[in-house]
């Protein structure tokens, strides 16, 4: 057999409607999403496995062809916001817009956001390692409307880069919307299911609560119901077995949440109340590393390009390899996880120091001293 590449999508179609085709492999775990191979003439054509930054790109293109303006990420060192140690969600450079307290330059924006979320509410640091999905520090794919558009339209291009443009199955993705919390006086939304209807039946749309389903950053601030997308990523023996709506955020590896989309339209208060935001926004956020993993047909977000070039360093500088022993791969990750996230932090303006404050902005803790243990080394 030889073998051959393409590229795009239309060259595979373009041959199976000429019936040129004979025989398409199917992906292990993921069908036809991540590559699969076509024999043609004897040759063995295989679609090019999309690698980080083409989906990264991807996504910005999308976006950018519905007329957002792409806007670079803001630098993960927070500067100029005394709440704020670090950027930890999209939506913090647009929180003046978001709170009316600044006008908006552009109604329609998208970007991919750098996030490090350590402390506080949101975050994940005793599972980075241990699982396969947490970090530190990730980057966050986000489309943001000011005013503009809104439920409609978010969930409808959601589908569209996901399913349409990317070729992500159907009968791998799940949707949740929240189910109502009756001590805010708030009821189901059943707009955005009825949104998700047109995609995806009945029993694949889940309910979720105020813990899964309604995005608040901290105890005051911009908030609103969201609607989560999940992808199952498990091989077809595994989703006969057991079904992926019953595994939607109960923590398996392969059945994961990969973009939430948070209708902000309520500020919460510091008495708990709920008071309506000058313009409703649409504010989402996907996990560029479990998107990375789904397109490239990993069952890690660490066995992905993000990271193998920094795990293959730590193995080659250690002399274990990695996959040799789960212990020697837990610390690895978190090495490969940490170091990615000190070499951001230290790019956008904050040096490791374990004595004083060793960054130009006021607002920012002095870091401490970083110590990693190895198990075996």
């Amino acid at each position: 057999m030889k073998y051959a590449y393409f590229g795009k999508l239309e060259e595979l179609l373009f041959s199976i409607l000429k019936e040129e085709v004979t025989y398409v492999e199917k992906h292990k775990y993921l069908s036809n999403i991540a590559y699969f191979c076509v024999i043609y003439k004897n040759t063995v054509i295989r679609r090019k496995m999309m690698t980080a930054n083409e989906i990264r790109t991807a996504f910005l293109d999308f976006f950018a062809s519905k007329q957002h303006h792409i806007v670079p990420s803001a630098p993960m060192v927070v500067k100029g916001d005394p709440t704020l140690m670090f950027t930890n969600a999209g939506m913090n450079q647009f929180k003046d817009i978001i709170l009316g307290n600044a006008e908006a330059k552009y109604k329609r924006v998208a970007d991919a956001q750098k996030c490090l979320r350590v402390s506080g509410k949101h975050n994940d640091l005793e599972e980075v390692g241990h699982d396969t999905y947490h970090h530190t520090m990730f980057e966050m794919l986000g489309n943001w409307s000011f005013g503009d558009y809104f439920k409609e339209e978010a969930i409808t291009w959601a589908w569209e880069f996901l399913h349409e443009k990317l070729g992500i199955p159907a009968d791998r993705l799940y949707a949740t919307v929240f189910e109502g919390a009756s001590d805010d006086g708030l009821e189901r939304d059943q707009e955005a299911a009825s949104i998700w209807e047109r995609y995806l039946p009945q029993e694949r749309i889940l309910n979720g609560n105020k813990k899964d389903n309604f995005w608040e950053m901290g105890d005051t601030g911009p908030c609103g119901p969201c609607s989560e997308i999940h992808i199952d990523l498990r091989s077809d023996e595994e989703r006969a077995e057991v079904s992926g709506r019953d595994l939607i955020n109960r923590d398996h590896p392969q059945v994961v949440e990969i973009w939430n989309l948070v209708f902000m339209q309520y500020n919460r208060l510091a008495n708990g109340s709920l008071s309506s935001l000058p313009h409703k926004v649409i504010d989402t956020g996907m996990g560029f590393e479990r998107l990375c993993m789904a397109m490239q047909g990993k069952r890690s977000n660490y066995d992905t390009d993000v990271f193998q070039p920094i795990i293959q360093a730590i193995a080659n500088l250690s002399g274990i390899p990695y996959g040799a022993n789960e212990k020697s791969d837990v610390a690895m990750r978190v090495i490969a996880d940490h170091v990615r996230t000190i070499a951001f932090a230290i790019t956008d303006g904050q040096l490791p120091s374990n004595a004083k404050l060793v960054c130009d902005s006021p607002y920012i803790a002095p870091c401490c001293t970083l110590w990693i243990y190895v198990p075996g080394a």
